[in-house]
């Protein structure tokens, strides 16, 4: 599956700790029956056997969807469970690296956290950047903070789409107007919510107010 721009408007990031009420897969569907457009499933307790088990279950949900589905940093897992991709962090493995052992049509993403980040990332493969945290993350206190003005050159400084990312949520989304993101990933503005497909559909109209602006 390869990557659309329009993919990257909504994207879930997963995180166990809502995890409860509903089942980890239950939560996962409802982000996409409320419009979420692209899915990052993030493990970094388990092995890489049950990790790629999890991982085929969660793409068969998301392709039911006709979403994506992107691994968190870890490429073998993504290959082997047959996932749409990989998200690597800036101390992963390198994108050019992933590239060549790669099929075409999979996708890469980067995180960047500076034009010369972005434009490395972008020279080496990368099909999207993730660029933050723009806001205090909940999930990662320590996150380097990125401000407006920052993630707007950024994002100007290549041709690759980007979304923004860190402790974004319906109520401050707004503040983004004008950056040229392609839309935004979330966690806690997901899973977090009591009512996730309602959230999700909310926020996905939020954004696409905001983008087009």
């Amino acid at each position: 599956m390869r990557l659309n721009e329009k993919d990257l408007l909504l994207y879930a990031v997963t995180d166990r700790a809502w995890v409860g009420r509903q089942t980890f897969l239950e939560q996962i569907e409802d982000a996409l029956k409320g419009g979420a457009t692209i899915v990052q499933l993030r493990e970094k307790k388990l092995d890489d056997a049950r990790f790629a088990e999890e991982a085929v279950r969660v793409r068969e949900l998301c392709h039911r969807y006709g979403v994506p589905l992107i691994v968190n940093d870890n490429v073998e897992v993504a290959l082997r469970s047959g996932a749409d991709g990989v998200h690597v962090g800036i101390e992963d493995a390198p994108v050019a690296e992933i590239r060549r052992r790669v099929p075409e049509d999979f996708i890469i993403g980067a995180t960047c956290k500076s034009v010369a980040q972005a434009k490395a990332a972008e020279a080496a493969g990368a099909d999207y950047m993730g660029v933050g945290a723009v806001f205090p993350s909940p999930t990662k206190a320590d996150a380097l903070r990125i401000s407006n003005e920052e993630l707007r050159e950024i994002v100007s400084s290549v041709s690759i789409p980007a979304v923004a990312i860190g402790g974004i949520s319906y109520d401050n989304v707004g503040e983004l107007r004008g950056s040229r993101i392609s839309g935004v990933a979330v966690v806690s503005a997901i899973f977090g919510a009591a009512e996730i497909e309602k959230a999700t559909a909310l926020l996905k109209e939020r954004v696409k107010a905001v983008i087009a602006e």
